[in-house]
Formats: C-alpha cells, structure tokens, sequence
C-alpha cells in the first residue's frame, strides 16, 4: 500500500505543482507586456490562461499534502524531522500561493479587464514586479521541499546524510 500511496503522491506534485510553478512564474513576464500594450489581445489572453491554470490546479494540488502525509503515515516517517520541516515548507509556499500570488495575479486581470484608462500605471507594474519575486520564492520552497524528499537525514535506501 505504501507504494500505491508514494506513487499518486508524487504524480500528484508533478501534475499539479509542476504546471502551478511554471504558470505562476511565467505570468509576471506577460503581465508587464500585457499592461504595456492593453490593446494586444494576445498578451491579455495569456495572462488570463496563466492565471486559470494557477487557480485550478492550485485547488487539485490539495492531493499533495493528503498523499504526502498517507504516505508517511504508512512507512512510519511522520515524526522524522526532514518530513516535518518539508510539511512546514509546503505549508509556508500554499499560504504564500493562496495569500499573495492568487490575489496579485486577480488585480491584474482585473486591472486588463478594466482597460488602461482607470489605472494608475505604476500599481500595476509593482504588482507584476512582485509576482516575479513571490513566485521565486515559491518555486524555492518547492525546490528545498524535494530536495529533502530525495536526500533525507536517516534515509535507510543509502541516500542521505
């Protein structure tokens, strides 16, 4: 059963945050060319796909932690201190996802929708700067998490510390 387990928990990140990290980092790029020349439907189109794909598959993405911590139930990890700090750590980058990115990634849509008269040019252009830096961090995070799933202190499979 841990296999089955350890199997949908790792398709589950790569089918889900796999195309989050990738949407969420590509969307500043296009934002700032979007907000440029508000008349490119292209741009526009773009940002508004990057953005559907980051909500949907930010709501699938809830399969992670569930199999993830099914999984370290059934082979008896749940207290070793690499999990613990990798379930902080993907905490940390879903609150970040669903407190700073989801909502920044909204206001530009939003400010695309409205058109380029009623915008003050500079708010937008700090919110796609911003969404640059927060997704960076939370591909980081995503970065530290895997990297502690595969080298994990105390691993019995001869990989690790």
């Amino acid at each position: 059963m841990s296999a089955f387990l350890l199997s949908v928990h790792v398709l589950a990140v790569i089918l889900t945050i796999g195309p989050v990290a990738i949407a969420a980092s590509m969307l500043p790029r296009f934002a700032r060319l979007a907000l440029a020349a508000p008349d490119d439907p292209r741009n526009v189109a773009v940002v508004r796909i990057l953005h559907r794909i980051t909500r949907v598959y930010t709501v699938i993405g809830v399969l992670v932690p569930v199999f993830g911590i099914a999984t370290g139930a059934s082979i008896g990890v749940l207290d070793d201190i690499w999990l613990i700090v990798s379930m902080i750590l993907t905490a940390t980058a879903a609150a970040l996802l669903i407190a700073f990115i989801l909502p920044d990634q909204t206001r530009v849509v939003r400010t695309l929708d409205a058109g380029s008269d009623d915008v003050d040019e500079a708010v937008p252009d700090r919110i796609a700067r911003r969404l640059g830096m927060l997704t960076g961090v939370f591909n980081l995070l995503w970065v530290i998490v895997v990297v502690l799933m595969i080298y994990r202190p105390g691993s019995t499979t001869g990989v690790g510390l």
